[in-house]
């Protein structure tokens, strides 16, 4: 089970770091001032995509008829007409998000990623009817290869445009490769279907994901908007960076552990079981949000220094506010994984609810004084408000017992509170050994995951042997 896990990771870092090498190459090779033009192209993209979400990976491997060929190709069916409506939706929204962003001179490139939605909609998903039988192999070579095919390109697209079409054209090899490959690794041949009773079902199984879908798309861009409506391209070159950079790695980790729980929580659903491994769930996302902190205090200094050079030396502070955000999200997303598999799928949008209220604040100030940090902070005060409420929704709909937690949360908070005054100077320059000792306490803490781990390993060795 243990060697599933470390699949998941490689597949999940793999693909992540290759995005994150493409952003990185293209970031180099442009303007600063063109890389904020082609942020917003991923901007355009999950406005489309995550107003749309139906959760239908998620449905294949939480319910019981997810092997039923049956189900998967009607699942497959609403994929299809999903892309294609959302093609369409793109299309005209192209020119006044493009106004609305002040570059209209590239509205004619939004309306050109309309091929990208179509490719997410013919995508194969028996990569994730897989997953349900702790097979994660297709999965991660279509994590891997698809990225893989948007590097490729770069250089050969920026010999010939030079300017933001390299991260355009970028976007769509790469959304194509994911449709081209998860066919070729797929077991079952593609067919899609469409039936009344199940794609009711489906819808709503999904709504709360599509208003959750709503919530992420404002909680993960936006802030983008604001900067780069209010602020200037080159204003949301850097912050689309440092957000690059720090949530990467929490997607990684998040995505990861929602792959890997999930499956396992959904089967234990009648059992006693269940409480423990709910408790395991939420103590590996307060262990990942740690190791994600402390690494992006260590290493994301030398990493700009060294990758990104000195007109992107900017986003260095930013990186310390921006990671303490990300780890309440990592944290945030093991209780909507707990919650997903007991169907609860309002518990993540109530969560994001308070997220998304702060906003207008954050507008308002970006408005009036133009500071970069004080919106990343009251977006972090949301985050820790959507943490609080996802608490109480698993203690009072899933009645399950937040002890477990509660000493890990308390040492990864105060190690966030030790990041955020450091990263402004106000702790001795030795602070980051305090970070590392925070850390260590919080590991120390997480006993239901270290026996989880030890019973895993001494069963995998016993098994073997």
């Amino acid at each position: 089970m243990l060697r599933s896990a470390a699949l998941i990771l490689s597949g999940n870092a793999a693909n992540a770091a290759l995005l994150l090498m493409r952003n990185l190459l293209v970031a180099r090779l442009i303007s600063v001032e063109d890389y904020g033009i082609a942020a917003t192209f991923s901007v355009a993209v999950a406005i489309i995509e995550m107003a749309s979400t139906f959760g239908l990976q998620q449905q294949l491997v939480q319910d019981k008829r997810g092997d039923d060929p049956k189900f998967q190709e009607i699942l497959q069916g609403i994929q299809l007409l999903r892309g294609l409506v959302n093609a369409i939706i793109l299309f005209a929204l192209a020119e006044p998000f493009a106004d609305f962003m002040g570059v209209p001179q590239v509205a004619w490139a939004h309306k050109l990623l309309g091929i990208a939605l179509i490719a997410n909609g013919l995508v194969h998903l028996d990569m994730y009817r897989l997953s349900r039988r702790m097979r994660y192999r297709s999965g991660t070579i279509v994590a891997a290869l698809s990225p893989l095919a948007a590097i490729i390109v770069i250089w050969p697209l920026y010999i010939f445009l030079k300017d933001y079409r390299v991260m355009l054209w970028s976007i769509i090899v790469q959304t194509v490769a994911v449709a081209v490959v998860s066919h070729w690794v797929a077991e079952r041949p593609y067919r899609i279907a469409f039936d009344k009773l199940i794609v009711k079902q489906s819808l709503i199984f999904g709504i709360p994901l599509l208003f959750d879908g709503i919530l992420l798309f404002i909680i993960f861009n936006g802030e983008k908007l604001i900067i780069g409506r209010e602020l200037g391209m080159q204003s949301l070159a850097l912050f689309s960076m440092s957000i690059t950079l720090t949530l990467t790695p929490a997607l990684i980790l998040q995505k990861t552990a929602t792959t890997f729980f999930l499956p396992q929580l959904s089967s234990a659903l009648d059992t006693q079981h269940f409480k423990q491994l709910a408790a395991v769930t939420m103590q590996a996302h307060i262990l990942f949000g740690c190791i994600l902190v402390t690494s992006v205090v260590l290493c994301g200094a030398p990493f700009v220094h060294l990758v990104l050079g000195a007109k992107y030396q900017n986003i260095i502070p930013l990186l310390f506010l921006l990671v303490i955000m990300q780890a309440l999200r990592v944290v945030k997303g093991g209780g909507a994984t707990v919650s997903l598999a007991r169907a609860r799928t309002s518990n993540g949008m109530f969560a994001n609810i308070l997220r998304v209220a702060v906003l207008p604040i954050a507008w308002y100030v970006a408005v009036k004084n133009g500071s970069v940090s004080t919106v990343i902070w009251i977006g972090t005060i949301g985050e820790l408000m959507g943490l609080v409420v996802s608490l109480v929704l698993m203690q009072t709909q899933l009645r399950l017992s937040l002890r477990p937690i509660l000493a890990p949360l308390s040492l990864m908070l105060a190690l966030l509170v030790v990041t955020g005054l450091g990263g402004e100077g106000k702790l001795p320059n030795w602070w980051p050994i305090l970070l590392l000792m925070l850390g260590g306490a919080a590991v120390a803490t997480t006993s239901d995951l270290r026996f989880y781990v030890r019973d895993r390993t001494v069963n995998h060795h016993g098994n073997r042997d």
